[in-house]
């Protein structure tokens, strides 16, 4: 599933014209294959959301959450259940962490993709509600 609307595109591109500092210097060690040789995405459409960095390879989403994800919305929460049920794994990092010490965030990121994750359950199968429901904060 995509956005394939021009106002997703659009969303998308004024995201990445608009970026923050910890965006810009997370993308320096994901860009160009730099990390694992894989091509991440930044603030790239996945259904009708628009995740900050993702590579779909690995099928993975890094977020970066400011100070107004100190408290997790309803919102939030239902954005990282589709993401996961679409296949990928979310990672969420600070953007402070990012600032403070990116290389430990890309190592971070470099030790998820090594890891393999749970692959969701086939369409209209149940499963008990997890703590694995929520998204990992590293």
């Amino acid at each position: 599933m995509r956005v394939n609307t021009s106002l997703g595109r659009d969303r998308a591109r004024r995201l990445r014209r608009d970026s923050t500092d910890a965006e810009r210097i997370l993308w320096r060690g994901l860009r160009d294959r730099r990390l694992c040789g894989l091509k991440f995405r930044r603030q790239h459409p996945i259904g009708r959301f628009v995740a900050d960095f993702a590579c779909p390879q690995a099928r993975l989403v890094v977020e970066l959450d400011g100070g107004q994800h100190a408290r997790r919305t309803s919102g939030d929460i239902h954005r990282d259940r589709v993401l996961r049920g679409l296949g990928y794994r979310v990672l969420r990092f600070w953007n402070g962490d990012v600032l403070r010490d990116p290389s430990a965030v890309l190592k971070a990121i470099a030790d998820a993709i090594g890891t393999p994750h749970l692959t969701p359950l086939p369409k209209g199968a149940r499963r008990e509600k997890l703590q694995a429901d929520w998204p990992t904060r590293v």
